[in-house]
């Protein structure tokens, strides 16, 4: 898949044009916790709203600040239950602490083509490249040619560079190294899920964008997956050289049907 996503997923949460939140911010994967910390996994959204903005969960020193940033967390994530990638990664989000930072950046992939645009270029790095801001920039410039300015691509790459380091995909402070990911069953049925909803099935769900995020060798990667079937996450059956992965928690009743 490029770094567009099928029509049929925007009804769930995914996003094809970009909505800017990286030529200004990062993952912010601070202020999503401490949301989240304030307001509870399951609030609706007018709860995140005055969590950030009116009881500063977000923890910035003005109101203006507070409702630009709560603006910038609602493109990434959704903040409400109705958007489905953004319910399945709280039901997530509460059952493993350890896997917050690679589940903030696979919602964020999934709402952020310019992150999507990134991933090129981490998954072309061996552990222990360099990854620079430049070249984050200039895949984004690929992506969306002539769209932003010289210094909006430079400003975007050094934020994409940043969302990396959360993530764990990348490490160090001036100078970004290529790293492995540390990845959760939590977050491998995740990645799975959304791969699932933008139609793949079997194998290819493997070999999408959000598996590649999980840093994982193929045969690593069915193992979490195993796992994850073992703790409730999704259901996984694996013989014969068929692979079925379904997903009734997630998905409530209605929307496994899909």
């Amino acid at each position: 898949m490029g770094v567009s996503v099928p029509t049929e997923a925007l009804d769930l949460g995914f996003v094809n044009q970009p909505p800017g939140t990286h030529t200004s911010r990062t993952l912010m994967l601070a202020e999503l916790s401490g949301l989240v910390e304030a307001a509870g996994s399951a609030a609706e959204y007018e709860c995140f709203r005055r969590a950030a903005i009116e009881f500063n969960a977000v923890h910035k020193l003005t109101a203006a600040t507070r409702a630009k940033t709560f603006r910038h967390l609602r493109e990434l994530y959704g903040l409400s239950p109705s958007t489905l990638v953004f319910r399945a990664l709280m039901d997530l989000w509460v059952c493993d602490s350890d896997a917050r930072p690679l589940l903030a950046a696979l919602c964020a992939t999934a709402r952020d083509p310019l992150v999507r645009a990134g991933t090129g270029t981490i998954f072309a790095a061996d552990e222990g490249d360099i990854v620079t801001g430049g070249e984050l920039a200039a895949a984004v410039e690929h992506a969306f040619p002539g769209r932003y300015r010289a210094d909006t691509l430079a400003r975007t790459g050094r934020n994409l560079a940043s969302s990396f380091t959360q993530s764990g995909h990348l490490q160090g402070r001036t100078q970004k190294r290529r790293a492995r990911a540390a990845c959760t069953p939590a977050a491998t049925a995740y990645a799975l899920l959304l791969a699932y909803l933008c139609g793949d099935r079997g194998e290819r769900l493997f070999e999408s964008v959000w598996a590649r995020l999980c840093d994982l060798p193929q045969h690593l990667l069915h193992a979490q997956t195993e796992a994850a079937g073992r703790l409730g996450y999704l259901e996984y059956r694996h013989g014969g050289g068929i692979v079925d992965i379904s997903f009734s928690h997630l998905l409530r009743s209605a929307e496994a049907q899909r």
